[in-house]
């Protein structure tokens, strides 16, 4: 009877089988979302609902294969139990740079969102203000940072799906979950793809430009005796070549240093440049009266909607939160929400440190003069070049260049991991290092040759900034009703919906507006001709 005893309680030790795998699904364009939870600690489930302890570790990988059992443990998760069971792992994202490391922490997620959440595009946010007037700069500012803050969460909130047990770490892959994947390609792709490869051909125009008004800075006199002194093209390709040889690192948790690097210097350069405009006071004959004042109603709101443009491009980097997201573990006990929400609110709550301050101080030093190309920072070279001391232009200038090699890693990410996902898609297997080195190489000099063949892309940021809104401000809110489905005519309902509404429609009207803006006043187009 002992021996009858013993043989069945080892049978009942044994873990369940599994259950048959479906055929995988239909290629996409980008890879298949992340299992949740962590699978790398998972385990068989006894017949008793416990599981078995492991220890832990403290570089978790993502794992290859999809044999394995997922851990939980209450009948509430059942269902989502018995998704996972039927959905096949993809062992793409162990050989993609996004999802090839998960071992992030609240940390990375702050240095890496502070880097990719402030940028260049804060300098020119009192053109903005030349237009709106005081009350209603302000007032903008503060509803499009409240905005996109709200949406963040809505983005952070739908990265893991409790329903399916997925883990989205890619915003393509969530907005063809929510819709389909030929919508996706039609309303997402080109904005996604944009906020990548555009802010990397801008991050090249700045550090280029910055990088040649920083030698001109230490070398002074020297190097106007120069007969050959480097051209602005020649600049371009050093700070390419700089980044290119950075964007060697593999994943994008392995960039986390690049990224602190990024974000200090990023607060750096902002607090330098508005301390030094405001501590050297207004200039003579400042005025704060709004622009197009007496001009027609039309040009007006033309106006007004291009400033609108303005304030809402200084807010990109939401296509990365996922992203970012992605780099991190979760389990059924600490979800990456967690640790991800706090990272992001440290990280923001320095971005308004930094935003508000550039944008109301430099409107008060400048009021009208601020330049529109270039904003804060050509102010600064052009009003306080000779009563500055060389040393802190200099620094400044350094933090600005730094800041863009850095910024150029984390932006450059999501195309390095699309390039990447085509070659495992077709050869089944991980990119080798030398093709992954060609990839990033073929991108770096293709977006160098953008930026030398159309050096005026800069000009364009109201119209830009109306293409890249729905991105930022409407698509998480449509995307969060698809999928969490809330309660019709509930609060949470409303609120999606009137947000997501305002938004599509506001970037409707910027983007007529960016267009009449540039038809209207025109911008200096010189192909291959860098300034």
């Amino acid at each position: 009877m002992s021996d009858q005893s013993t043989k069945i309680n080892s049978v009942a030790e044994k873990p369940p089988p599994l259950v048959a795998r479906v055929a995988p699904p239909p290629p996409l364009t980008c890879p298949q979302p992340q299992i949740m939870p962590e699978l790398q600690q998972q385990q068989a489930i006894t017949p008793q609902g416990k599981t078995p302890k492991t220890p832990n570790s403290k570089t978790p990988r993502t794992p290859r294969l999809s044999s394995l059992t997922p851990k939980f443990i209450t009948p509430l998760s059942s269902p989502v139990r018995k998704a996972l069971r039927l959905t096949k792992f993809d062992p793409q994202d162990a050989w993609l740079p996004i999802t090839e490391s998960r071992n992030g922490n609240k940390y990375y997620a702050a240095f890496h969102t502070l880097c990719s959440g402030i940028g260049i595009q804060a300098l020119v946010l009192p053109v903005a203000f030349t237009v709106l007037g005081w009350t209603w700069g302000v007032i903008g500012l503060t509803l499009a940072f409240i905005w996109q803050l709200y949406t963040l969460w809505l983005l952070i909130q739908l990265h893991e799906s409790v329903e399916t047990g997925m883990r989205y770490s890619r915003y393509m892959q969530l907005f063809s979950a929510a819709f389909n994947e030929k919508l996706g390609k039609i309303f997402a792709l080109f904005p996604i793809m944009y906020l990548s490869g555009g802010t990397c051909v801008a991050l090249i125009i700045i550090g280029g430009s910055t990088s040649k008004l920083f030698y001109q800075i230490v070398c002074g006199t020297a190097c106007a005796m120069k007969s050959q002194p480097l051209t602005t093209v020649e600049w371009y390709l050093v700070f390419t070549c700089a980044a290119v040889l950075l964007s060697q690192l593999p994943n994008l948790n392995s960039i986390a240093g690049v990224s602190l690097i990024g974000a200090i210097t990023a607060v750096g350069y902002c607090t330098s440049i508005w301390v030094i405009s405001v501590d050297k006071g207004r200039l003579p004959h400042v005025s704060y009266d709004p622009i197009g004042e007496g001009s027609s109603r039309i040009k007006r709101v033309n106006d007004v909607l291009n400033a609108l443009g303005i304030i809402s491009f200084a807010f990109r980097g939401h296509n990365l939160v996922l992203e970012i997201q992605g780099t991190m573990p979760s389990s059924e006990k600490l979800p990456s929400h967690v640790p991800m929400w706090k990272g992001v609110m440290v990280s923001y709550t320095l971005i308004a440190m930094c935003l508000f301050p550039l944008a109301i101080g430099g409107y008060w030093a400048y009021g009208h003069m601020i330049p529109a190309n270039g904003g804060m920072l050509t102010a600064l070279y052009q009003f306080h070049y000779r009563d500055v001391s060389r040393a802190i232009l200099g620094l400044t200038s350094m933090f600005v260049i730094v800041n863009a090699v850095s910024s150029f890693q984390i932006y450059g990410m999501p195309m390095f991991d699309d390039m990447e996902s085509k070659y495992t898609k077709r050869m089944n297997k991980a990119c080798p290092w030398w093709l992954r080195a060609i990839f990033r190489a073929m991108f770096g000099f293709g977006c160098f040759f953008v930026a030398v063949a159309i050096p005026f892309l800069g000009s364009l940021a109201g119209l830009i900034g109306g293409v890249a809104l729905p991105v930022t401000l409407a698509y998480p809110c449509f995307m969060w009703i698809r999928l969490k489905k809330p309660k019709k005519y509930s609060p949470m309902w409303w609120l999606n919906w009137g947000l997501g509404t305002l938004g599509m429609v506001l970037s409707f009207f910027l983007i007529a507006a960016g267009v009449y803006v540039v038809i209207d006043t025109g911008i200096e187009v010189s192909f291959f001709k860098p300034h």
